[in-house]
């Protein structure tokens, strides 16, 4: 499925399946998830080459292995046939943010899979949304545990990696802690599940709409669940929060909403000398208006924490039996045929599915 002009639906087209590459694979991209920042693709919110195979979080079977191929990031065996998940983006390791700042995710020259791979560039087939995508050399492969629903690994394919680099690099969260989410997005719900995974008690989820906060009550994520987009009084709402946390505010909030808005709300939530963990700006949605004032009264420790690295998305898959055993996340999942991209768009964008996954 490609993206050949921002604001036109993507298109079903057809490629060749070039041989593995060397040091590279190919894999048959069973499932391709649906990301908001796909949409935000689409519709031209992000400079990128076009035309694009679109999906930058997938999961597959082994379908070929290059040269030089026979290991994953964990230095297990690889075959064809293997269930696989692979990181989205490469880094170039030679960069100043690669080299010195020790930040790949800040990389200069990052190449990430159905982001800025187009087409014209060999080989085509680097994007999840098709029946196969081509890994090239430097990519982060980890084979998939014995008896891990496949749906279940797709329910967090991005947003969990995001959040393990989040949560353990920019701001860990603590036993013990109250934390507040902003979002109940796939992203919001990475937060909440691997909070709660660490021992952070009560864990207040807040966002809409409402089937998105009671299905993440029905899997066990969250302890408390407050719809605030179709609340009658934000005010009310916030301060609603604010008393679930015992009137001080939390230990940590976390923004997972990508709504500009948000940053200024969440700042009022955290309690004096807390913290406050920025990651739903993934696009610039645009300037808000913030009141320093809060940053300063409460000695806020004010973070942001931007995309994942294959080490990332190698400790969320350790961490899947642990996240399937607690919650129940293939429930978070609705399937889509892969020519049905369309549909999945559509209902991401509208909020009436919790995570869409392509189905090829």
């Amino acid at each position: 499925m490609v993206l050949s002009e921002f604001g036109k639906p993507v298109l079903a087209c057809e490629f060749g399946i070039p041989p593995a590459p060397e040091r590279g694979l190919i894999v048959s991209s069973d499932y391709g998830g649906v990301c908001g920042t796909d949409l935000h693709l689409q519709q031209g919110h992000l400079n990128v080459p076009t035309p694009l195979v679109l999906g930058h979080e997938g999961l597959g079977t082994v379908h070929d292995l290059g040269p030089g191929t026979d290991r994953d990031a964990n230095g297990a065996a690889l075959h064809v046939g293997d269930k696989v998940m692979w990181a989205s983006s490469i880094s170039c390791g030679r960069c100043i943010p690669c080299r010195l700042h020790r930040e790949p995710t800040l990389c200069d020259h990052r190449q990430t899979y159905g982001v800025n791979r187009p087409v014209t560039s060999e080989p085509a087939l680097s994007g999840s949304w098709a029946e196969y995508i081509c890994l090239r050399e430097g990519t982060t492969v980890v084979k998939l545990a014995e008896g891990i629903d496949p749906l279940a690994a797709m329910s967090l394919a991005c947003a969990g990696p995001t959040m393990v680099h989040a949560l353990f690099e920019r701001r860990p969260v603590r036993v013990g802690e109250t934390v507040i989410v902003q979002g109940s997005g796939p992203v919001g719900l990475a937060a909440a599940a691997l909070a709660q995974l660490a021992g952070a008690f009560p864990i207040i989820l807040v966002g809409g709409p409402e089937q998105r906060l009671r299905r993440a009550a029905e899997v066990g994520i969250g302890d408390h669940h407050v719809n605030i987009t179709q609340s009658g009084d934000t005010v009310q709402t916030l301060a609603h929060v604010v008393e679930l946390t015992g009137g001080r505010g939390a230990d940590l909030v976390i923004e997972c909403t990508g709504v500009p808005a948000a940053v200024g709300q969440g700042l009022r939530l955290a309690r004096r000398g807390g913290s406050y963990l920025i990651i739903g700006q993934y696009t610039d949605s645009g300037d808000t208006t913030i009141n320093p004032h809060q940053i300063v009264y409460r000695q806020l420790d004010v973070r942001g924490s931007w995309a994942f690295t294959g080490a990332h998305l190698v400790e969320y898959v350790h961490l899947l039996p642990t996240l399937v055993d607690r919650f129940d996340l293939a429930r978070l999942v609705t399937t889509y045929p892969l020519a049905d991209s369309a549909s999945a768009m559509r209902d991401v964008a509208n909020g009436s599915v919790m995570k869409a996954v392509l189905v090829s």
